[in-house]
């Protein structure tokens, strides 16, 4: 039966409806109403038209229909039952090994009385196995290239942190990494102290890189990790962080390791690649480069310059340009090399993508035109076709693989609470209450209201939705004039909105609304337009019988999610059901997928820099014309790690027993620096001991000692402008 059919038996219709002879069953019911006389066969024969959704429904077309073959292979699917199935080792994942997304739902909900563990939704699924399994295929990607292309060194990766810093992500990449020396990048000082104390546990071959800008903060604490005997590489990102990394390596008696990010002519033109070409964000010019490698060679220091690093963009969308930025970094590694540079590692950078939307095309920022494989083969082709044309030893691969490494493992569930769509009114009203709120309107909508049945009896569709629009906008108005009723009001509204959906004119999605903050889950979907799958979780065995946008709990309007993958501008979903459909009781789950990489630290703490310190300040009658009455500063570097599960105490206990372990022969030795010198244990502790309770943010050379993270502080005008005339005196020696 058509959707909008509303089955009347003519013995039992209300007085006043007309019936066409033979015909007890109308896709509505009109009323006539005195002086109307209306057939409703031209309206019975376009309702007749209308979709039937009935038919046969199977998991395969919902998995074709979500394409869940497509962006989620090969770690999910659609099992027998019509729910989500995860496979955590690819497709060496057997039918027994495969985890059934909705049971873990009933496991983690259901309260603990029922042998649930009594979790609230929206939930966070993490698979530390289908983790191990995009590692172990990224290496197995470039062990495959290197052995096919007679490639003479190695591949090792890092995991940047920034992609998501949760404790148990990081430690479990440190660990399935370990047989590969796969390291850690840090770009910012809270995640070097987390990078340095996961490393404690990791293969010692594995390199720690460090991005970002930096201080005279984060350049000590780097040294300090070459100190603790990590594979520590300084990867300079401004030509002045080599004057800081000389001085303070001198000072602390640390010989660096240090790397420079190029900024490459090469550019990557879709929405990821602002940060390339050479007016990118980050990086060095060539000239740059050229005077980073004299101030070095004047140090005494050029055979710490070891690593070339750049980056095209994040989504690389094809292995062509790929290609062409790798082969021009491999020129520069070669010239560097022909310069005295004791050149050993070129690092490529992030990049690497992962389909979003399973449409395997590099005209889209949501897709790529490449797998792992390719990928791999692309970067040892053009690194091995240059560094052989130079005849350049060939250098250690690394990789910066944040995106493609966790993106899949991370599942983000949550329920559609309710739904609800604009034809509401016409469900709720009967053929009755209709009539008798219609017989009462003004004569003025009453004459719409003919024009209306009038047309709808000629068949104009065109002129029928007209006056449609024309007395719902007429009775509006006398609604706000107070010449008619709330239930007249609804009357038209029903009726408009049959002959709508009769004529092909309403619009037929609805709104979910689910359980949910957007703009804590999905940032990336609100802040730069990234879309995501998602897939009801069950029921997918059955036909989904609607369309519809998600809204979440938020009271703002951009909390909402009306975009999905394939340009679709609504989301196929089912009816949910008060009678328990599926066996759920009513519960209607939805998952998003592929959002393991940016979304939850952008939704946390992205870099772990936490928010700002706040000041309130005050008119004053001082010399200054204001005051400072409160300041309350930031989350230290431990606060934010706090956040993401980690124990700054514990950490830093591991951090000073790799201290004692590896400085214990600095004790003895001959401080003629003085305080500048760094030898002892106690000063390296008390220093690790320090950066946890300063805040992350870069700290300029004149505020080194800041409130530490004290909560408040509170002053008057008095000793406000005391501490401002002594600042201002200081500044004039």
């Amino acid at each position: 039966m058509p959707a909008l059919a509303c089955c009347v038996d003519a013995a039992h219709a209300p007085p006043g409806y007309a019936f066409p002879a033979g015909d007890s069953s109308l896709p509505f019911p009109v009323p006539c109403l005195p002086g109307v006389p209306l057939s409703t066969t031209s309206i019975h024969a376009a309702a007749a038209a209308s979709e039937n959704s009935s038919g046969h429904w199977s998991p395969s077309l919902s998995a074709a229909l979500y394409k869940i073959d497509a962006w989620g292979a090969p770690y999910f699917s659609v099992n027998s039952s019509g729910n989500v199935s995860a496979r955590p080792y690819g497709t060496d994942t057997l039918p027994h090994q495969e985890i059934d997304l909705l049971k873990i739902v009933k496991r983690v909900s259901d309260p603990k009385w029922a042998g649930g563990l009594g979790l609230q939704l929206p939930l966070i699924v993490r698979l530390p196995d289908v983790l191990k399994n995009r590692l172990e295929s990224l290496q197995s990607a470039f062990d495959f290239a290197i052995q096919s292309q007679a490639y003479e060194a190695h591949y090792q990766g890092v995991y940047p942190v920034k992609c998501n810093q949760d404790r148990f992500v990081v430690e479990d990449i440190v660990r399935f990494g370990s047989p590969f020396r796969f390291g850690l990048e840090a770009g910012s000082k809270p995640e070097l102290l987390l990078a340095m104390n996961c490393l404690c546990k990791g293969n010692p071959e594995a390199l720690l890189i460090c991005n970002g800008f930096k201080d005279v903060e984060y350049i000590s604490l780097a040294l300090i990790a070459r100190k603790l005997s990590l594979k520590t590489v300084i990867v300079l990102e401004q030509e002045e962080e080599i004057d800081l990394v000389i001085e303070m390596s001198k000072k602390m008696s640390v010989r660096p390791v240090v790397g420079v990010r190029a900024k490459l002519r090469t550019k990557h033109s879709g929405h990821f690649g602002s940060t390339s070409g050479e007016k990118g964000k980050f990086g060095l010019t060539t000239t740059q480069i050229l005077r980073v490698v004299k101030k070095l060679e004047q140090a005494g220091m050029l055979d710490c310059f070891q690593l070339l690093h750049f980056h095209i963009g994040s989504q690389i969308p094809s292995t062509a340009l790929l290609s062409d930025g790798a082969s021009e970094a491999a020129q520069i590694y070669c010239e560097l090399v022909r310069l005295g540079a004791r050149m050993q590692v070129i690092d490529i950078g992030g990049g690497l993508g992962i389909d979003y939307d399973g449409s395997k095309s590099g005209d889209s920022d949501l897709s790529v035109a490449y797998g792992l494989e390719e990928y791999a083969l692309a970067v040892v082709q053009a690194v091995k076709f240059v560094c052989d044309r130079k005849n350049v030893k060939h250098p250690v691969i690394c990789s910066e693989s944040g995106r493609a490494i966790v993106s899949h493992h991370s599942i983000l569930i949550f329920e559609a609470m309710s739904s609800s769509s604009t034809s509401a009114s016409a469900a709720s009203m009967t053929s009755y209450e209709m009539q008798y709120y219609l017989s009462r309107l003004t004569e003025d909508a009453l004459a719409d209201y003919r024009n209306l049945t009038a047309s709808a009896i000629r068949g104009e569709h065109e002129a029928c939705l007209l006056y449609a629009d024309q007395l719902k906008q007429s009775c509006v108005d006398q609604f706000k004039e107070g010449n008619i009723g709330m239930e007249q009001l609804a009357a038209v509204d029903a009726l408009c909105e049959l002959f709508y959906k009769t004529f092909g004119a309403s619009d037929p999605v609805r709104t979910y609304h689910v359980n949910l903050s957007l703009f804590t889950s999905i940032p990336d979907f609100w802040g730069i337009g990234q879309l995501f799958p998602i897939v009801p979780i069950h029921r997918l065995d059955q036909r989904p019988s609607a369309r519809g946008i998600l809204s979440d709990l938020t009271c703002d309007s951009d909390g909402k999610i009306d975009k999905f993958i394939g340009g679709e501008s609504s989301l196929p979903l089912h009816e949910i059901e008060g009678g328990g459909a599926g066996g759920n009781g009513g519960k209607y789950y939805l998952g998003m997928f592929l959002g393991g990489a940016y979304e939850e630290a952008l939704g946390g703490i992205h870099n772990l820099f936490g928010g700002p310190s706040v000041v309130r300040v005050s008119q004053s009658d001082g010399p200054y014309s204001f005051s400072v009455t409160q300041a309350v500063s930031g989350p230290s570097c431990g606060d934010v790690l706090r956040v993401m599960q980690y124990e700054p105490e514990l950490m830093f206990e591991t951090l000073k027993h790799r201290v004692e372990e590896y400085c214990h022969h600095d004790e003895d030795s001959d401080d003629s620096d003085g305080d500048h010198r760094m030898g002892s244990i106690a000063t390296v502790a008390s220093c690790l001991a320090s950066y946890f309770h300063n805040m992350p943010y870069l700290v300029a050379p004149c505020s080194a000692t800041g409130m530490n993270n004290s909560d408040f502080y509170y002053c008057n005008d008095d000793d406000y402008n005391a501490a401002a005339d002594t600042s201002a005196g200081e500044d004039e020696k």
